[in-house]
Parts: structure tokens; sequence; C-alpha cells
């Protein structure tokens, strides 16, 4: 399994559920969630199988509109 955690400029409840669903369906063997409560509003997403592109989701991310950066340490 393969975590990797996003600080994202997603702000709203509504948007978020857009975007994970966006996910969801675009990369299948992913789950994802938002924790809006964070400042840094953050994406986990997480791989139970293969491996999780960080750059690839990244892009697929800016294609719907959404600031999303690899939340190091």
């Amino acid at each position: 399994m393969m975590v990797e955690v996003f600080k994202t400029n997603v702000n709203k409840r509504r948007q978020a559920s857009r975007l994970l669903d966006a996910i969801h369906k675009a990369f299948g063997n992913h789950k994802a969630n938002f924790d809006l409560d964070d400042c840094d509003k953050i994406l986990r997403v997480q791989c139970d199988s293969g491996t999780l592109c960080a750059k690839s989701l990244i892009s697929f991310l800016n294609d719907l509109g959404c600031r999303a950066e690899v939340l190091t340490d």
C-alpha cells in the first residue's frame, strides 16, 4: 500500500466532493479523502495495488482547476 499526501487550495466541500469523484473514476485503484479542516487543505491518496504517481495526480488535479503539491515531512 502506498500513500501520498498533498497540500491543496481546495476549501469548499462541494469542490472536494467533485474532485474525489473524479479521482476515483480516473484512478480506479486509488482511495482519496480531503481534510479541509487542516490549514494545508490536505488530500490523502492511497493506492492498494500498483504505484501512485504523484506527478500524474497533480497534473490531473491542475486540469480540474485545483493546485496541489506533495506535502513533505
